[in-house]
């Protein structure tokens, strides 16, 4: 019909075709199937569907199967996605879906075809979970011969997202032939995982060779291969490596890119070299939201919670151009700070923007909000928020006990503790800390101990430090010291600062200073770089006018460079933090503070009630002085300014960095019933809410 002995050449058409193409695909002529594939193409018939769908099956059918994109991709177009060609693909949806399609495959030959078992493969290796199938996707693997590069980056992405990087490590070695293998030139979408994979493993060596490969391959200019540059030097911990590779590339306009400088912002708040990562987000040419939640997350994870609300202000003020929005993730960075400074008002500001932004308050969200509610003082609140949320997880659960903790509140948290098994929420380690915590607080030891013991028997959870740090200061505000003492000495692998910190404290308060004596000097072994247990030891010895002891543990602070922590206090006033140091006259109203500490002191005296506990100054100095330094304490300034910065119907709330001291503590609970004021106070340990003379602690603390 065409000639090709010599005869008449008769042209054939569309419809001649098909019936040619069955013909070779019978009888596994491949080669006369090629030649009439050519003569299709030279007739300008290959886009006729018909022709095109026979063309497919003579190539699925022949024992050398052709890549599918060969035959069916006009030249100069993109080839077209399998669901093309595989439209079960397209519809496949579940592992189920994807194991009945794989069986088909299979069962037609057409899972040789390299496009279709890629895809294929994609769905088993990247799917959401549950349908993500590692399994069958390194089995299927595996079985391509050879895989494609969209067959390697796929699977060694997979790997990389998984918990076995190193096994990603590993194939990447193979698809570069280290080991013999056949080379399978990697491109920019393989670098990225296997650099993310390095990070992971902290295999910084592999990282290197990976970007010599760049190099040497051409891609080390492509923005998304050198931030993962960029961020496989930072996770490895060489901050001079990203800060070369950082600034050699920065001034290249095409690469130049927010993403890039937020890898550098997070790097070096990741081996806290805050300042550093400040000075370069102030220098970035454009800032996104990334780059905002990054740096005032690494402020409130670092403990400069002034610093993270102030920067976040300045985000708002910044944001005339509607590009940096605060989101999700800035509202939970932003809460832990204003959790920590008792900023209630802000965090009222916070829960309200998420509400009219349409933000979902989920478990995570709603729990930093309900911690936020708690540690402002506003324990109420925390309950009803919480008791709103439709969703709810042990962590959740775990904020609403541990702010019931804080705040004196054990039996409504033994309540909520006895709920959480009721409704079978999983009991978490942090759980047990919580609600031993509240225990603690509330003078519940008999209860604790028999939580402790059920923690272990019944949930076989392993006790971590932290709950032997319970155990011990629920023992130790019970006076029962040679049993937590003996606790002490029996904590595997011994006790932390903050177990011994809690039985020094309780052995000052009940005057055992034979343990505390041990104690302190166990701890000074412990942290010899923390002033904590120099000022505790020190208080003690001069509770005894030991004054000998004294000057020989201030000595040796003095020798080993160690600085006391200063007493300071917070109160937030229509929205703005303010801060007052011991004998703080700093402050633009300090001679108003002064005046009304100084009426506040004469009340206390004229009711008789109040007798000033120089005890509690710690100094070889007369006992005028004594009571001078009482007076100018941290948390009796910030009173005083609460008391003339808002009306009698305003709750004043304080916030101190470190334990109130037993004077302060009898002062401001008369100051409540004198001016009739409900104060709150949160100090190291929990709040003390005061109202008309006394305190929710019952002066149990």
């Amino acid at each position: 019909m065409v000639g090709e002995n010599g005869d008449e050449f008769v042209q054939p058409n569309k419809f001649t075709f098909p019936s040619v193409l069955k013909a070779c695909a019978k009888t596994g002529r491949l080669s006369e199937g090629k030649q009439t594939h050519c003569l299709v193409i030279k007739l300008g018939l290959e886009n006729d569907g018909f022709v095109l769908s026979n063309l497919l099956s003579e190539a699925m059918n022949s024992t050398v199967v052709q890549p599918i994109t060969t035959v069916c991709t006009p030249t100069g177009l993109s080839p077209p996605h399998p669901s093309t060609f595989f439209p079960e693909l397209k519809q496949c949806k579940t592992k189920r879906d994807a194991i009945q399609i794989h069986a088909k495959l299979i069962k037609t030959g057409q899972i040789r075809d390299p496009l279709a078992s890629a895809e294929l493969l994609r769905f088993y290796a990247l799917s959401d979970p549950p349908h993500r199938d590692l399994q069958s996707a390194r089995l299927l693997f595996d079985q391509m011969n050879p895989p494609n590069c969209f067959s390697w980056n796929t699977i060694i992405r997979a790997l990389c997202d998984s918990n076995d990087a190193l096994q990603s490590l590993v194939l990447f070695s193979q698809m570069v032939g280290e080991n013999g293998d056949e080379f399978v030139q990697p491109n920019k979408f393989t670098f990225p995982s296997v650099l993310k994979a390095c990070a992971k493993t902290g295999r910084l060596s592999e990282g290197k060779q990976a970007h010599c490969l760049v190099i040497k391959l051409g891609l080390e200019n492509d923005g998304f291969v050198l931030s993962n540059l960029v961020r496989m030097y930072v996770m490895c911990g060489t901050m001079n490596d990203a800060h070369l590779l950082f600034y050699s590339y920065k001034t290249n306009s095409s690469i130049n890119e927010a993403v890039l400088w937020n890898v550098m912002v997070d790097g070096y708040i990741r081996v806290g070299e805050l300042e550093s990562a400040r000075n370069l987000f102030d220098k970035m040419p454009q800032r996104t939201v990334v780059s905002w939640n990054s740096m005032i997350s690494g402020y409130s994870q670092n403990g400069f919670f002034m610093e993270a609300l102030e920067l976040f202000r300045k985000m708002q003020m910044e944001n005339d151009d509607n590009t940096t929005i605060p989101n999700y993730i800035t509202l939970v960075s932003v809460l832990r700070a204003i959790s920590r400074l008792g900023a209630l008002e802000i965090g009222k500001w916070i829960h309200f923007y998420a509400i009219k932004n349409n933000i979902n308050i989920d478990p995570v969200l709603g729990s930093s909000l309900i911690d936020m509610y708690s540690k402002c003082g506003s324990i109420n609140e925390a309950l009803q928020l919480f008791n709103s949320l439709k969703q709810k997880n042990v962590i959740t659960w775990n904020s609403i006990i541990t702010g019931l903790a804080i705040h004196g509140r054990a039996t409504e948290a033994l309540d909520h503790f006895n709920k959480m098994q009721e409704f079978r929420v999983p009991l978490s380690d942090v759980t047990y800390i919580a609600v031993l915590t509240a225990c603690s607080h509330g003078g519940l030891v008999d209860q604790g101990l028999s939580i402790f013991n059920q923690m272990v028997r019944t949930n076989g959870l392993t006790p971590r430090i932290e709950h032997y740090g319970c155990m011990v200061d629920l023992l130790g505000r019970a006076g029962r010291l040679e049993q937590a003492e003996e606790l002490i000495v029996n904590i595997p692998g011994g006790p932390d600062d903050v177990a011994l910190k809690a039985l020094l404290g309780a052995c000052k308060k009940h005057r055992n200073f034979e343990i505390g004596e041990r104690t302190g000097q166990r701890l000074l072994d412990t942290v010899p770089e923390d002033g904590a247990p120099y000022v505790a030891l020190s208080n003690m010895f001069a509770s005894q006018a030991n004054w000998d002891r004294v000057a020989e543990t201030r000595l040796k602070m003095k020798e080993n460079a160690v600085k006391k922590d200063p007493g300071c206090s917070w109160i937030e006033i229509n929205g703005a933090i303010h801060e007052f140091f011991v004998e703080d006259e700093s402050h633009i109203k300090s001679k108003d503070i002064r005046m009304m500490l100084e009426e506040m002191m004469g009340n206390l005296r004229q009711s008789g009630l109040y007798k000033p506990d120089r005890s509690q100054v710690f100094l070889k100095v007369d006992e005028d002085e004594k009571e001078s330094a009482l007076r100018y304490h941290s948390e009796k300034i910030a009173v005083a300014f609460g008391l003339i910065s808002t009306s009698r119907e305003t709750t004043v709330k304080v916030v101190k960095n470190l334990r109130i001291c037993d004077d302060c503590h009898t002062t401001i609970k008369l100051v409540s019933r004198i001016y009739g004021r409900r104060i709150i106070v949160r100090d190291r340990k929990r709040f003390h809410h005061f109202e008309n003379g006394s305190c929710s602690c019952m002066d149990y603390w």
